[in-house]
């Protein structure tokens, strides 16, 4: 399975992106957890995209599901990162986080910074599948 989305650097993008890939993740039986991780990591990747991706008006979310995994590009034209942090910022600095949430919640994280040009944001996470749907979810991956 696999879905692009095409958002306006606003806000009001982030919780389409969370409806749409938490409802597919759901139809094939992936457990809440495993979708809630997902669900957060993309959330703070988009938020990153948009108060970081301008100039651009807009943002892409790339998603594949397969082969027992979920792999999620969050795209922006914005400047790119200067550096990647490492640890949690002091306790009275109020951003910076987002990255290191994403990090604790995901299987593999990767950043493709081309600086002035943007960046794509590659999360991965590894499916846990729900017993209970194991049924539906055989014949939804027949399909594909």
């Amino acid at each position: 399975m696999e879905f692009s989305l095409a958002l306006p650097r606003q806000a009001v993008g982030i919780p389409m992106v969370r409806r749409a890939l938490g409802d597919s993740l759901r139809s094939l039986g992936v457990t809440e957890e495993c979708v809630s991780d997902i669900l957060l990591a993309v959330t703070e990747a988009c938020a990153n995209a948009v108060r970081h991706g301008g100039p651009a008006n807009r943002y892409r979310v790339e998603t594949s599901v397969g082969g027992g995994r979920c792999d999620v590009r969050i795209i922006d034209r914005g400047q790119g990162l200067v550096r990647v942090p490492e640890q949690y910022p002091p306790t009275d600095v109020e951003n910076g986080r987002g990255i290191l949430i994403m990090r604790a919640v995901v299987d593999e994280i990767s950043f493709d910074i081309t600086p002035g040009r943007g960046t794509v944001v590659h999360l991965c996470k590894h499916l846990d599948w729900d017993d209970d749907a194991a049924y539906a979810r055989e014949r939804v991956l027949a399909a594909v």
